[in-house]
């Protein structure tokens, strides 16, 4: 996503020469969203993206990987050769982590590419107990799709409650119940000691018995390739953009999920990997990449969104905005065990983030009200009948 819209954006920002778009795998470029829900279940084939690229002049190679980069010489590496490059565009996205133990274990899959849903689709097809390994959202979502199909659902997740490593305990906790709801069996505070063809044996000798395991426990940046390269990384392995998308080496940009960049809304660097965040950078990339090229003094375009991503499991609509980290209140719209609740970040009163479970329109109004630093009044935010916009002091 993050690479194809950075080319469409340029185009439709006036770039006039040439662009070559290259890709590992052999598909043409596709969305990510469906393959945890459409295309798993089998109600679509594909989810390719719209492009006309032959007509915007976009060079579409696929199959290429990259293996280096030598900023020094301005040469990508590919397994087929190098490429010369006047400005470059890192969009390298994300790879799923896998199971210690678990490589070239028959029946243990992940679920990050098409190639990969598409090896799950017979699985689900058959109705075969099935344990996930990581209660984050990729094994919530896989957890629905797969109980929608039929199938025995185990989860295992290493902390106390799902979603530890995206959301507070108090806010979480109550999201456990919702595999209950759906059929899954949902266990915590468990180890993988090990994994094999009959399915996991846990940490403490219990043996879950699965015809399919899938790993869900994280991502991170895919940026192996660019060891040795000059571009300067984080300590989370995210290309260091800085608040215009520029990596460190010159006139090499990164947007998606292999990049951070830092936030003076928050006060800090994010790396985010969600779908908003690869269709809103590459635009402040084109806007760089074309002002620099253009005028001669372009003061640039700075990258500083408010986070959004959402999620649909276990019959929930979940979606949330803004990044809640630094916040020093928590105001409850809404109960949690119902089917619809809000719960909003304030630091110093102002909203930073919220999150909203079948509440779409709280989650409108309060994207808007993060983007401009809105003042909250607590009493009226707490009351779920009042819409968040009146809420504002």
């Amino acid at each position: 996503m993050a690479g194809v819209q950075t080319a469409v954006a340029l185009r439709e920002q006036g770039w006039t020469d040439e662009i070559v778009l290259l890709g590992a795998e052999v598909h043409q470029p596709y969305d990510r969203p469906p393959l945890s829900k459409a295309v798993l279940l089998g109600k679509a084939e594909g989810s390719t993206l719209d492009v006309d690229f032959a007509g915007l002049g976009i060079g579409l190679r696929l199959g290429v990987e990259v293996t280096g980069l030598r900023t020094d010489k301005r040469l990508v590496e590919t397994a087929t050769g190098q490429l010369p490059y006047d400005v470059l565009v890192l969009a390298t996205g994300a790879e799923p982590i896998p199971l210690p133990g678990s490589e070239g274990v028959p029946g243990v899959h992940l679920l990050r590419t098409l190639d990969d849903a598409t090896r799950l689709r017979p699985v689900l097809a058959r109705q075969c107990e099935i344990a996930v390994v990581g209660a984050g959202w990729i094994g919530a979502e896989f957890a629905t799709a797969a109980r929608e199909a039929g199938c025995a659902v185990t989860v295992v997740e290493v902390a106390d409650r799902p979603l530890a490593g995206a959301l507070p305990a108090e806010v979480a906790a109550p999201m456990a119940a919702w595999y209950e709801d759906y059929g899954a069996r949902l266990v915590t505070g468990a180890r993988v000691a090990s994994v094999d063809e009959a399915g996991l044996v846990l940490g403490d000798g219990t043996r879950l018995r699965a015809g399919a395991v899938v790993v869900g426990i994280g991502a991170r940046p895919a940026t192996d390739w660019l060891a040795g390269s000059g571009v300067e990384l984080s300590g989370d392995r995210s290309v260091a953009a800085d608040e215009r998308l520029r990596a460190s080496a010159p006139d090499v940009y990164a947007v998606g999920d292999c990049a951070s960049f830092p936030s003076a809304r928050y006060g800090s660097r994010l790396l985010v990997h969600h779908w908003d965040n690869a269709l809103q950078g590459p635009r402040t990339v084109a806007a760089n990449v074309v002002g620099s090229r253009t005028a001669a003094h372009f003061p640039g375009v700075v990258y500083d969104p408010v986070p959004y991503f959402w999620s649909e499991q276990f019959g929930r609509f979940v979606q949330y905005a803004g990044h809640h980290a630094g916040a020093d209140e928590l105001v409850w719209r809404g109960d949690p065990a119902g089917a619809a609740w809000s719960v909003c970040w304030l630091r110093e009163g102002a909203l930073v983030a919220l999150l909203a479970v079948g509440r779409p329109r709280d989650l409108a109004q309060g994207r808007k009200l993060i983007e401009r630093g809105a003042r909250l009044d607590r009493t009226r935010a707490e009351d779920p009948s009042v819409p968040l916009k009146s809420a504002v002091r």
